[in-house]
């Protein structure tokens, strides 16, 4: 399925016109230091940093300034009398599964880290707000996982109404991708930084009963897209990856996977796609796309070929 073109209110740059927007007075992180930020199947690539993470960021540090005067604004009571304090500006990142958002989010954090010398940038992604695998069990959820039933959406927006709140030593769930679990007694902390980068597949959903949704406290949203034909491949060649390497060991809930031939893990990897990861991209995820400030659209090699920006 080939995404519709995105119309007015956005405007549409080609990876040229984008690459353009740059400032030559940006500094490039070193080759290693992206190389090391890639994925399974999804390398981090340093013409990719240069040609849209840097104007992305420009863009992006412009939205912060803006949003800081602002509150400044607000915070003086218009006449200057008070005092401000900036929050956490929040990005949101959104997508399918393996269209590459972990990739692009560890290499968003590092380059707009690097951009201000002391900026301090976290990220955190909604796995860690998933229910453990036995309470998914109870609720007879295991093949939604990922659905946003699958999730504990009333922690998640506590959190992130404390991080807008500017709340210190913020506690989040740790996830292990090899147990596919939320590991117990384990927590990431969340401390202020100056900015949050939040990724996850839903995070720009609206189906919510309560009053609020995550992207009520985003200052900023992103959008992967790419063909759905392209995403069921990359995921598919990640899976044959995963199934020679991590699902060898005893301790990954995929281990019962690891004798499979190389046909066999297409034939599974295949399966899982069309029966959960399709029906969820279809139904709750690229529904969302139009809510994106920016919508990032990825080709063959997982390059970012077209960038959308909303006006509004």
């Amino acid at each position: 399925m080939t995404p519709p073109r995105l119309e007015p209110p956005y405007v549409i740059f080609n990876r040229n016109q984008w690459a353009a927007l740059r400032s030559p007075d940006d500094h490039v992180p070193s080759r290693a230091s992206i190389e090391m930020l890639g994925g399974v199947n999804d390398p981090a690539l340093q013409i990719e940093v240069e040609e849209i993470f840097l104007p992305l960021t420009r863009f992006i540090n412009s939205h912060i300034r803006a949003a800081h005067e602002l509150s400044r604004i607000v915070y003086s009571g218009f006449d200057g009398a008070g005092s401000f304090r900036a929050t956490p500006y929040v990005i949101g990142v959104a997508g399918s599964v393996a269209v590459g958002k972990s990739t692009f989010a560890r290499v968003l954090r590092a380059v707009l880290a690097q951009a201000v010398p002391g900026r301090r940038v976290e990220l955190v992604t909604t796995d860690g707000f998933l229910y453990p695998t036995r309470e998914l069990q109870e609720r007879a959820l295991m093949g939604r996982k990922g659905f946003p039933d699958s999730y504990d959406l009333p922690a998640m927006l506590e959190f992130l109404s404390a991080v807008k709140s500017g709340q210190s030593g913020l506690k989040v769930p740790v996830y292990s991708h090899e147990a596919y679990d939320i590991v117990p007694d384990e927590f990431e902390r969340v401390d202020r930084p100056d900015i949050l980068i939040f990724e996850g597949l839903n995070v720009l959903q609206t189906k919510n009963i309560a009053a609020a949704v995550a992207s009520d406290f985003f200052d900023f949203s992103i959008y992967l897209d790419a063909e759905s034909a392209l995403i069921e491949k990359w995921y598919i060649q990640r899976f044959v990856k995963l199934q020679r390497t991590i699902f060898q060991r005893e301790s990954s809930y995929f281990h019962h996977y690891k004798d499979l031939s190389e046909g066999e893990a297409i034939q599974v990897a295949r399966g899982i796609w069309q029966q959960i990861n399709l029906p969820n991209l279809l139904d709750n995820i690229a529904p969302t796309r139009g809510r994106a400030r920016i919508v990032l659209r990825k080709g063959e090699q997982h390059q970012i070929e077209e960038i959308s920006v909303r006006q509004t």
